[in-house]
């Protein structure tokens, strides 16, 4: 059955894409090249994306298709299709804000009003050419394999770790502080429209990425201390296997943690991602809600154009008023208009009193009221206001198809290398070779680096414990423990190992 389904997705038209590329996005990477994240087997890893497809199997009718609305010149906001963000190309441009109608003046310039940080615009300019990888000739002997031990060559990769990618799904940050505002302001059911649009633009930045980001070191952790969105972020590998990392973030108004492990499906042609988790977000006023990822799948590993698609249902558990349920529709053959989501917010009597909708990859709208019943179409929806969308692409695209949030990730501004601990993702050898365009030895520092990442079961059998984060009593989450950004004042990191380096042949463990 899945097999069928491949082969009938090689021959998808994707006209969202066409009309990126037409919109200045056209950077994208060889056909041979796949993406996917640090992944586990077990013998269950469908199970919830098998009973999220059985729950909206029956509901499919509820999805109005929203094209022609997409499309319309009176969706189109004047002067661009892309939000202006603090990481515009141009300085002049840091405080435009994009037309947002019926969004309270109070709100408009929440998340804008932080200090300006100069940052790169783009990554350095390689040092060598790259040479070509077949893909085929990496995977074919594979099939049904444990991707976890699956070695490819750093040409496959992204210069960022998974570290950093989860930082990436906070690029839209300023949705949380206007949800914090919104609740002060006591609009309840704003802060969850707000928190909704927050957890599909973490998918934003996928399209188009078809490289895979760098499995971390036990113990590697990234940080990100960003006063231009008012943030400080700190990640960190806790478990090799199953291969977890846990993050944790500080916000205006909010706190946000979360630790992940993806389980995977390999079938030839794609891969299935299940992630498996918790994200938790809390107001300082005590709201609190709580999510999980949906399905991701990535298909035409061996032919055709490379593309991912998200799929499944999204609950929004809250704590006080209300809750969500957001569905990624999809994509399938007489679908020429993917990406779509769609969901409602629920009273606690179970009352459906606002309708979202959009696309995971541009925006997204809401309209108070449900209007999510088949034949309740264009002329509600002509009625919605904008939430959230998509940045603008950078002005100096990367073979990697990152945003201009993306480009930031791996940067050493100045003064930052000697704040960073030992076990900091921007130091890691072979990812900043790889930045650098130093292909040749990027591989064989990955390979090395490798050879010691084998040390980490057995180091985690043997009692090895996370640095900054610690697993609640009774349950698989992991729960910041505080003291990261006092040890970076004080320069203290003595408990941090040098995990990049040369491992002494005194420490090898048998």
């Amino acid at each position: 059955m899945m097999t069928e389904k491949v082969d009938l997705e090689n021959t998808l038209v994707d006209e969202s894409q066409r009309q990126l590329k037409e919109q200045g996005a056209s950077s994208r990477l060889q056909q041979d090249k796949y993406s996917e994240g640090s992944v586990s087997e077990s013998e269950d890893d469908n199970e919830r994306v098998d009973a999220a497809e059985e729950e909206t199997d029956d509901d499919d009718n509820t999805f109005f298709d929203t094209r022609d609305f997409l499309s319309s010149c009176s969706f189109k906001s004047t002067g661009s299709d892309f939000r202006i963000s603090s990481f515009s190309t141009d300085d002049e441009d840091f405080y435009t804000i994009e037309s947002e109608d019926g969004i309270d003046p109070s709100i408009i310039s929440v998340g804008k009003n932080y200090p300006h940080v100069k940052r790169r615009k783009k990554l350095p300019d390689p040092v060598e050419k790259e040479k070509g990888v077949s893909l085929w000739s990496m995977i074919k002997d594979n099939i049904g394999k444990d991707l976890t031990k699956v070695c490819l060559p750093v040409y496959f990769n992204e210069p960022l770790s998974s570290l950093q990618k989860c930082f990436e799904d906070l690029e839209y940050s300023y949705l949380l502080d206007r949800a914090y505002e919104w609740g002060k302001m006591g609009n309840s059911l704003m802060r969850i429209l707000n928190v909704a649009a927050f957890a599909v633009s973490g998918y934003a930045s996928t399209e188009g990425r078809t490289c895979k980001p760098f499995n971390p070191l036990l113990g590697e952790t990234y940080e990100a201390d960003y006063p231009d969105k008012g943030l400080r972020f700190v990640s960190e590998k806790v478990s090799h296997h199953p291969m977890i990392v846990a993050c944790h973030c500080e916000g205006t108004g909010w706190k946000f943690w979360a630790d992940s492990n993806l389980k995977s499906k390999f079938w030839g042609r794609s891969i299935q991602l299940d992630p498996t988790g918790i994200l938790t977000l809390e107001f300082d006023d005590g709201e609190t809600f709580q999510w999980s990822k949906v399905t991701t799948s990535i298909y035409n590993l061996i032919l055709g154009k490379l593309y991912c698609d998200h799929y499944g249902t999204m609950r929004i558990q809250g704590n006080c008023e209300y809750s969500c349920k957001l569905k990624f529709k999809e994509q399938s053959i007489i679908d020429r208009n993917p990406h779509q989501v769609q969901g409602i917010v629920q009273d606690r009597h179970g009352k459906t009193v606002a309708t979202l909708f959009g696309k995971w990859d541009e925006s997204m709208h809401y309209v108070i009221g449900d209007c999510s019943g088949k034949g309740k179409g264009t002329d509600t929806l002509s009625e919605s206001h904008l939430l959230w969308k998509q940045s603008r692409p950078p002005k100096y695209p990367t073979r990697y198809n990152l945003t201009r949030f993306a480009i930031t990730l791996n940067e050493l501004t100045p003064g930052l290398k000697e704040k960073l601990p030992p076990t900091d993702s921007r130091l890691r050898p072979d990812q900043r070779c790889l930045e650098n365009g130093e292909y040749e030895k990027a591989n064989s520092e990955k390979l090395r680096l490798e050879q010691r990442q084998r040390q980490s079961r057995k180091m985690q059998e043997r009692g090895w414990k996370p640095r900054w984060f610690v697993k609640d009593k009774g349950s698989d989450t992991y729960r910041y423990i505080g003291g990261y950004w006092e040890s970076r004042e004080k320069g203290n990191w003595e408990s941090c190992p040098d995990i990049f380096g040369q491992i002494p042949a005194d420490q090898l463990l048998d």
